[in-house]
């Protein structure tokens, strides 16, 4: 898939991947939650995730 980038935007790519990974690693050592994107909706995972009000 990434083979038909040219060599600048593989560049572009690779820092926005390594700067997500970073993120995600400083939350994960701090304990604080991410919120991903799954099946259409927001996913927020992590110890300290705020749960979803329950249903009535």
């Amino acid at each position: 898939m990434n083979s038909a980038l040219s060599p600048s935007d593989q560049q572009i790519l690779t820092a926005l991947q390594q700067a997500v990974a970073a993120e995600l690693e400083r939350k994960r050592h701090l304990g604080h939650y991410v919120v991903t994107w799954q099946d259409g909706k927001a996913l927020l995972q992590g110890p300290d995730a705020p749960q979803p009000p329950a249903a009535a």
